[in-house]
């Protein structure tokens, strides 16, 4: 299995969208650099949960 089947490229979509759609709810304005941050963090939070996971089962 490739490194980029373990990805989390819709996760961290699904947080980017989710981060802007609330600061565009709360504030009226959406911050895509803080959104994207945020998305980049959590994907490799979860990049790196699954590759312990992944060893962990061995």
């Amino acid at each position: 299995m490739a490194f980029a089947d373990n990805l989390p490229i819709s996760e961290s979509i699904g947080v980017f969208v989710g981060v802007t759609g609330f600061d565009w709810l709360a504030e009226g304005q959406a911050e895509p650099l803080k959104a994207a941050i945020t998305a980049i963090a959590a994907g490799a939070i979860i990049a790196i949960a699954r590759s312990l996971l992944k060893n962990r089962k061995r």
